[in-house]
């Protein structure tokens, strides 16, 4: 089972790779996940595509954090699937999914705190049996400028601000050359400066063709850089649409971002 595992994952990475960037889609077909008996989302379908930075919205308790999870391969839905363009990656767990491109940064800190920066973006691109180890130093090289954590290259992860942990946890992601970002609650708990700092990163990850996928509580600085947003409400999408759209929308306002909202 494990060989026939790693041979799917390893076939479906080098046909992605024949792909046109363009023709790459992340999709969730029809999950459903239940607990007792609680719908957590039922029927729920989204996609995202390379490229575009698209947010997963809703209340408390609309079934965000579990269509995120079931995504990512943190848990497993009862019926519906996940798939890489026509792949299905249901039965994959979240690190066989990260070697196909899809990469997950919680909300928590997920930096090894003992290790420096280096040592922890050299920690993912040890996994690329696609370069050499002088290709591996460029990569780094490449990261540490691009991500401005160069002069911090030596230091402790422990001794980073939270800016610094972010910009080197997101330069570690990119490590694995993904296809696909998912970001848990990106703005909760930092200041105005790192929110913008934040954004300014998601646009360098658009650039690069990576799709982004933000689930976070906070409306006003999501609809700040997101292309399109799915609204979630008791488990199915209520909603979906650009950002004009979904303001503007009756039932959006009605369940979720209230009458009188504004941007």
């Amino acid at each position: 089972m494990f060989f026939s595992k790693r041979n799917k994952i390893k076939l479906i990475r080098e046909k992605l790779s024949f792909s046109t960037n363009s023709d790459i889609v992340l999709k969730v077909d029809n999950i459903v996940k239940k607990y007792g008996e609680k719908w957590a989302v039922n029927g729920v379908t989204i996609n995202v595509h390379q490229g575009e930075v698209v947010g997963l919205l809703g209340p408390n308790g609309a079934g965000k954090t579990t269509t995120f999870y079931i995504i990512v391969g943190f848990i497993r839905a009862k019926s519906g699937s996940v798939l890489i363009n026509s792949y299905d990656v249901s039965d994959l767990n979240m690190y066989e999914r990260a070697r196909l491109g899809i990469v997950y940064l919680p909300q928590e800190s997920s930096i090894f705190r003992e290790l420096t920066v280096e040592d922890n973006i050299l920690v993912a691109l040890e996994r690329r049996e696609d370069l050499s180890q002088t290709e591996r130093k460029m990569e780094l090289e490449k990261l540490l400028k691009e991500f401005e954590i160069k002069r911090i290259q030596y230091q402790k992860a422990y001794t980073l601000s939270g800016g610094e942990r972010r910009r080197t946890e997101i330069a570690r992601a990119l490590a694995v050359s993904p296809y696909f970002l998912l970001l848990d609650e990106p703005f909760a708990g930092i200041d105005p400066i790192a929110i913008r700092d934040i954004k300014d990163i998601i646009k360098i990850l658009k650039s690069k063709n990576i799709g982004v996928l933000i689930t976070d509580h906070n409306v006003r600085d999501a609809f700040d850089i997101v292309d399109r947003a799915y609204i979630i409400y008791q488990g199915q999408v209520l909603d979906e649409g650009n950002v004009d759209y979904i303001i503007n929308s009756d039932k959006a306002k009605k369940l979720y971002l209230g009458k009188e909202f504004k941007l």
